[in-house]
């Protein structure tokens, strides 16, 4: 079974998402950020040392003006004696230039690589020593500290050259950083873009497509095409939902097949009822006059068969004679018998009903069948209400008595020596429900359907008259009961059930005791 995704992880899941395209947006604009301020840094620190090394080379030029001055005047006033004064301005400069190289952190900058500007500096200092040692001895030798002066001349100018090579370097190193940084933002952008596009298509297939789906289902449906199903592959609360529309559709289709079963049934037993009801009066009618000249056949049949004897005939003729004599005799008393149902069918009128005990009622039926040859060694089962006691309805006991004898003696007619009928009588709501079941040979559709019609009979001719169960029926409606038959097909049983109206018996108030005199 496929795992259950629920709503709140998949909102989690668009979350995670966009948070993920937000850090990436964001990571790759610090990355700019950054990268910008580490230039201006950069920039900022070095362009400090410009004026320190300016001043530097300014000290070393006036440095080599004293010493050219004393060299063209003599040690005379203005000369060598005002050198250390120039030599100690030099050697301030390059002390503050040193300071502002040691000033702040540049190593994680653009640029930041001072170790020529250290080791010139250096080298500077070191020239400084060795001039400030030759004017403080006896005889400095003019020239080696013009050599010195020019070697520390050269050592200053070279200065803002390295500012200069650096400040070239850093256009490479700037053009190589922009392209580093264009192509981070723009696999930030291919990420976010991404992630926006898978953001986009969950969202259509957990939310938009499932909407739509199931308001294309709703609609269907509320169209009249109740064989459509939503189909949702969401596995979340959606998914649900879909089941739960499809679940209703399909109780709603099993209600209306079977209020459509219900609403047939109810028309086939009017349509019956009013079939029985025409035909009942048709049936009184012709009873009516065709009982008397049936006694007047069976009459005059059984007054020729008594005259035979004095009729001069052979043997033989006689003997023909009287067979067709009984044979006639035999048909009209089956007609008379057939009229007499008919007319029992017709039959109207108030009839007398009063409380009676179903269960009691069906018991003497089958006891009384008990003794019926043709059934002997066919038991009928009976079981009444839970609670082992009986069912009382408000019936005429005659009428019913004959609806549960036609009922027995048909299932005793369609079981087997080895088959068995039962009866079960219980009470639902405010109705008592018999159900007659057997294992017989059961039952056709067309027999089912045309079961409680009149003359509607499988046996074979001269054997049954077809009015049992359309009188039954007729008891049945006329106690405002209803009777019904089902059956799983040939060989496999046949079940009536049948429903009357339970007696209401109000409680009798107990006698009242005599006063005391």
């Amino acid at each position: 079974m496929p795992k259950r995704r629920p709503i709140r992880e998949k909102l989690l899941l668009g979350g995670l998402l966009v948070g993920i395209m937000v850090a990436v947006l964001s990571a790759s604009g610090f990355l700019g950020i950054y990268s910008y301020r580490r230039l201006v840094r950069g920039l900022s620190r070095r362009a400090g040392e410009l004026p320190r090394a300016s001043a530097l080379g300014d000290a070393v030029g006036r440095l080599r003006l004293r010493h050219a001055v004393a060299a063209g005047h003599g040690d005379g006033p203005g000369g060598i004696e005002r050198f250390p004064v120039a030599l100690a301005e030099v050697q301030d400069a390059l002390q503050r230039y040193r300071l502002e190289l040691e000033s702040g952190e540049v190593d994680d900058v653009p640029f930041g690589d001072r170790s020529r500007e250290q080791a010139t500096a250096h080298a500077i200092d070191a020239s400084l020593r060795r001039i400030d040692g030759l004017v403080s001895a006896s005889d400095p030798g003019r020239d080696a500290l013009g050599a010195e002066l020019e070697r520390l001349a050269a050592l200053s100018a070279a200065l803002p050259s390295y500012l200069q090579e650096h400040l070239h370097d850093l256009a490479s190193e700037v053009r190589s950083g922009y392209r580093t940084l264009i192509l981070t933002t723009s696999a930030a952008a291919l990420a976010a873009a991404g992630l926006l596009t898978a953001l986009g298509v969950l969202t259509y297939r957990w939310v938009f497509r499932p909407l739509r789906l199931l308001g294309h289902g709703s609609r269907r449906v509320a169209d009249g095409d109740f064989d459509f199903r939503i189909a949702l592959d969401t596995r979340d609360e959606m998914a649900e939902l879909a089941e739960a529309l499809n679940g209703m559709t399909t109780r709603f289709c099993e209600i209306r097949d079977d209020l459509d079963h219900q609403v047939q049934l109810r028309t086939r037993e009017v349509i019956r009822s009013e079939q029985l009801a025409s035909v009942g009066f048709l049936a009184a009618g012709v009873a009516h006059e065709i009982n008397n000249p049936l006694a007047s056949i069976a009459m005059c049949a059984e007054s020729l068969e008594g005259r035979l004897g004095t009729l001069r005939l052979e043997d033989d003729d006689l003997k023909v004679a009287g067979r067709y004599l009984e044979l006639i005799q035999s048909e009209a008393f089956r007609c008379k018998g057939i009229t007499e149902r008919l007319l029992d069918f017709s039959r109207l009128g108030e009839v007398r009903r009063q409380p009676t005990a179903l269960v009691g009622l069906v018991r003497d039926v089958a006891e009384m069948l008990g003794h019926v040859g043709r059934f002997a060694g066919r038991s009928v089962e009976i079981r009444g209400p839970d609670d082992d006691g009986d069912l009382l309805v408000m019936v005429n006991p005659q009428e019913i008595k004959q609806v549960v004898l036609n009922l027995l003696v048909n299932a005793l007619d369609s079981i087997e020596a080895e088959g068995s009928v039962r009866v079960m009588v219980r009470r639902e709501g405010g109705e008592a429900v018999l159900v007659c079941t057997d294992d017989g040979c059961g039952m056709t559709g067309e027999v089912l359907e045309h079961l409680f019609e009149p003359f509607f009979t499988r046996r074979r001719a001269g054997q049954g008259t077809g009015l049992g169960l359309s009188i039954v029926h007729r008891i049945v409606a006329d106690h405002g009961g209803r009777i019904t038959a089902s059956s799983d097909g040939p060989g496999h049983g046949s079940s009536f059930r049948l429903t009357l109206p339970v007696a209401t018996v109000a409680a009798v108030p107990p006698p009242r005791q005599a006063r005391a005199a």
